[in-house]
């Protein structure tokens, strides 16, 4: 009689009477829109950053390259174009094609780690890198002298200090970022620890 009991509750209901089954579906139902909110907000931060950067470098190409230096305070920050095949601060000239295949890697990688990202500064972080990533790996695809040894085109020029350009700068910010986050304990899966 109690299993026929168990079987009109269960018709009824439209769930197993079991309290374990029901338990572990409602965190997973609950766990699936937080972490899509979270890849969706690297996916947009990671596109914002790309396409600032591309548009910037489209502008200082048309407009800047080939033509003197704009000062925009004075001598402590000018724009400039200047093609760079190297990494950062115009390092390792010769190695464009490896820059270019760490760039890749560094692309895999946050795509990956994507699926298990639940927290929302981590999704920034990693949006930044993306979309910096992504900038200055198109440069090394399609711009001259060819594929995937293409010049980066930086153009922000403080004194004293490198040149460089908005993809730079949005993976410099991502890294210290991911710096802050990780000394705050803040793991990508949004748990926190205290060592």
């Amino acid at each position: 009689m109690a299993e026929a009991d168990s079987v009109i509750g269960e018709s009824v209901i439209g769930t197993p009477d079991s309290a374990g089954a029901g338990e572990t579906t409602a965190p997973e139902a609950e766990e699936r829109p937080k972490g899509r909110r979270k890849i969706a907000a690297l996916f947009v931060v990671a596109v914002l950053a790309y396409l600032l950067d591309l548009g910037s470098k489209m502008l200082v190409v048309e407009r800047l390259e080939g033509h003197e230096p704009i000062k925009v305070i004075g001598d402590l920050l000018r724009l400039e174009a200047i093609r760079n095949p190297g990494a950062a601060f115009g390092m390792g000239e010769a190695f464009t094609i490896i820059f270019t295949v760490i760039a890749a890697v560094v692309i895999v990688v946050i795509v990956r780690l994507a699926r298990k990202l639940y927290s929302l500064p981590w999704a920034i972080a990693l949006g930044l890198l993306l979309g910096g990533a992504l900038g200055n790996l198109t440069d090394r695809i399609f711009r001259s002298p060819g594929v995937f040894e293409g010049a980066v085109v930086d153009f922000i020029a403080p004194a004293h200090f490198a040149v460089f350009n908005l993809a730079d700068s949005a993976i410099v910010c991502g890294g210290i970022l991911i710096v802050l986050l990780s000394f705050r304990g803040l793991d990508p899966d949004g748990t926190v620890h205290k060592d």
